[in-house]
Order: structure tokens, then sequence, then C-alpha cells
């Protein structure tokens, strides 16, 4: 028996949220992957607990994007059964949610140590590094226009005169400009990349939490929609 009156408009309101949620399992997974690869283009990050929140939310987009679809042909079909299950997912999903907020959350407190031992590190293995590690370390000094991890004086056993400078630390770079011109802030930046970084990386942390929670109520509002789904569904069976 089909719903009528105003449970045939929650049905429709359901579908409808669930073509929102299948947008945004898909916008999860476009963002996840974009904060993820921001991550590991920046060979500050070695420390696993900085992908936790992207991958949490790779994971959780593809979840969503699947159960949406199974949200809609229960709405659509009006199964007891098929909506019941989309809401009881759904609500597992929500507490992975804000799971994933909690750890991006953390992850911003904990970037202050994970960004200075990963720019030590990155400091100790230039010399002795692969070629496309100094380029990522390269590139990584001429966007954000810093020098070392703290100051340029980082590199101070960069060379044996200790006052020369990878070239990317020069304000305007060419070949031999960080040669001995580690203190001249008119040629070679002084500030530290530190600070540039934590501030990079807790940008695309915080789209991913904003996301993150503003999914989890769009989610709440289609479980309400659900369960009223769920008592039309389940009442027309009675008056059956």
């Amino acid at each position: 028996m089909a719903v009528e009156g105003g449970i045939k408009c929650v049905k429709f309101l359901l579908f409808f949220f669930n073509f929102l949620f299948w947008l945004c399992g898909l916008a999860l997974i476009v963002l996840g992957v974009l904060v993820q690869v921001a991550l590991h283009n920046n060979v500050v990050i070695k420390n696993a607990s900085g992908s936790a929140t992207p991958l949490a939310i790779i994971v959780v987009g593809v979840i969503i994007f699947f159960i949406a679809f199974f949200g809609c042909c229960g709405a659509w079909k009006e199964s007891y059964c098929m909506v019941t299950t989309f809401a009881i997912l759904l609500s597992f999903i929500i507490i992975i949610e804000v799971a994933a907020a909690i750890a991006g959350y953390v992850f911003r407190g904990k970037l202050n140590n994970i960004v200075r031992d990963g720019l030590k590190e990155m400091i100790t293995n230039y010399s002795n590094g692969t070629e496309e590690f100094r380029k990522s370390v390269d590139k990584m000094q001429e966007d954000l226009k810093c020098c070392g991890a703290n100051a340029s004086t980082d590199w101070s056993f960069y060379k044996p005169d200790g006052n020369s400078v990878p070239d990317s630390c020069c304000k305007n770079v060419t070949v031999g400009c960080g040669t001995g011109s580690m203190r001249d802030s008119a040629k070679v930046y002084q500030l530290g990349c530190q600070v540039a970084v934590e501030e990079l990386l807790k940008k695309n942390t915080q789209w991913v939490i904003v996301a993150a929670l503003v999914i989890a109520f769009l989610q709440i509002m289609g479980i309400v929609f659900a369960c009223v789904l769920m008592r039309g569904i389940r009442s027309g069976y009675e008056v059956m």
C-alpha cells in the first residue's frame, strides 16, 4: 500500500535528501583526496597521523555514496526494510564522521611537533637525499618564501663554510645565490618554514572538519525523515 498525504511528502523529501547525501559523499571523496594529496606533496609530513583524517573522510565518502543510493531506492519503493537499514547505517556513519572530526582536531594540536620533527629531518637529509626529494624541499621553500625550520641559520651545516643555504632560500633564485648568503636578509629569506607549513595544514584540516560536521547535521535530518517514513509504511501495513 502506497503512503499518502504528509507521509508521501516525507517520502519525496527523503528521496531528495538522499540525492543530496549522494552529492555530499562525492564531495567528501574529492575533498579527502585533495587534502591527502596536499599532505603527501608536503615533504615535511612523515607522521602517519597526518593522513588519518583525510583517509577517514575518503572512506566515509565512499560509504555515503553507496548508502545514499540504497536510501533512494528504499524511499522510492517504500520498502520498510530498506529504509530501516538505511537509517541504521546512516547512524553509524555519523558516529564515524564525528570521530574523524575529533581526530582532525587532535591532529591540529599535534602539528607543532609533527612539523618541527619533519623539518629537522628534511634539513638533515637534504644533502644526501635524492634529486626528487631536494626538488620537493626547494619547491616548498620557494612557494612558502621561507628558509629552514625556524630560521635560515638552520642550514648552518649545509656547506663547510657554515654560511650557505640552498638556492631555494633566495628571494631571487639563481644558481649559487645561497652561497655565503645565510644572514644576508636582502638576498635570503630569514624566517623558517614551520609557521607557514602549520598554517597551510591547519587550513586544509579545518575544511575537512567543517565538511564532516555539516554533512553529519544533514544526515541527522535524513534519519528523522527516514523514521517518519518508516512509521508511515508500517501504519500502511497495519491498515492492510
